[in-house]
């Protein structure tokens, strides 16, 4: 059985935030949130992890990551780059945008030959949550298992604006039956509530379970990864060239419909942090501070 390894998407500029997040200190050491995910999966059994990045970035990367987390880690970078399409394709006019999450993977798929857990540089997770997917990942014995960490919606929301979030349902065995992503959620008069036309809100209840791009899968993800990305960008090049993604959470939810995957979901009573908006900072630098104050992590991670 081979080692599962963990996937880092950090190819995301932050534009909402205004710059870099993902290299953002949120602690008096200079500690970024991923070195608490890097911690985190690396207490759990995790031995190798594979940055995707932008090409540009990947000398600031290595100055936050290298002499830390890379002495106790193995660390790759894979980039994530807008030509990287199959043959006959080319970026259309005006596209500056990622293709999005799917594509962000695929990046990574020269490095992974086995299971893989994915995560979004700039959130915090929790060790429970790297331990239990770890240990799932471990342990898969067939291709097409696949696993999910959802977090309750009322748990990762900010005050600072809207979120997007994969909604999920499960079913009575635990496993996910449908996701879909909702790209603009925030408080409206007290209630959680999502839009898709910025006029009328529709509430969702505070405990729904959510995905917060926190995945596991077995190495034949990649494959479906690369197979299905021309018929997603025949559709985007014809409907929506500088705008439309190619989200991991809708291939996951093909596959599964196509009986070609299961997903269990692993359920995290613990509260997300992350930094969308500027102003989500200070709270988040509060939080963990909070948590080495308790004695869940040490005053300094990386010695």
């Amino acid at each position: 059985m081979k080692e599962p390894v963990l996937v880092i998407m950090a190819a995301g500029m932050g534009s909402r935030y205004g710059g870099l997040k993902q290299i953002d200190p949120v602690t008096d050491q200079g500690e970024i949130i991923l070195d608490f995910s890097l911690y985190d999966a690396m207490m759990a059994g995790f031995k190798k992890a594979i940055f995707v990045i932008k090409e540009e970035n990947l000398e600031d990367f290595r100055k936050l990551v290298d002499d830390r987390a890379g002495k106790h880690m193995e660390i790759q970078y894979a980039f994530q780059k807008l030509d990287d399409m199959p043959e006959g394709y080319e970026v259309p006019e005006g596209r500056v945008k990622p293709w999005g999450t799917g594509h962000a993977i695929m990046s990574a798929r020269a490095y992974v030959d086995g299971p893989f857990a994915v995560i979004n540089a700039d959130d915090y997770y929790g060790p429970s949550a790297f331990q239990a997917i770890y240990d799932f990942l471990s342990n898969v014995t067939e291709k097409g298992q696949f696993t999910m960490v959802s977090y309750l919606l009322k748990n990762t929301i900010t005050e600072n604006g809207h979120v997007a979030r994969g909604i999920c349902s499960v079913d009575e065995k635990g496993y996910l039956a449908d996701i879909v992503e909702r790209t603009k959620i925030m408080r409206v008069d007290g209630k959680i509530s999502y839009t898709e036309d910025e006029e009328s809100w529709t509430p969702l209840e505070e405990d729904t379970p959510v995905s917060m791009n926190f995945w596991g899968y077995t190495g034949e993800m990649m494959e479906e990864l690369v197979k299905r990305f021309p018929e997603f960008l025949d559709d985007a090049l014809a409907n929506n060239p500088e705008k439309a993604e190619y989200l991991i959470p809708k291939v996951t939810d093909d596959l599964i419909k196509e009986g070609k995957a299961t997903c269990r979901v692993l359920t995290s009573v613990d509260r997300w942090y992350g930094v969308t908006y500027r102003e989500d900072k200070e709270n988040v630098m509060n939080a963990l501070q909070s948590l080495k104050d308790k004695g869940l992590y040490p005053d300094v991670l990386w010695k």
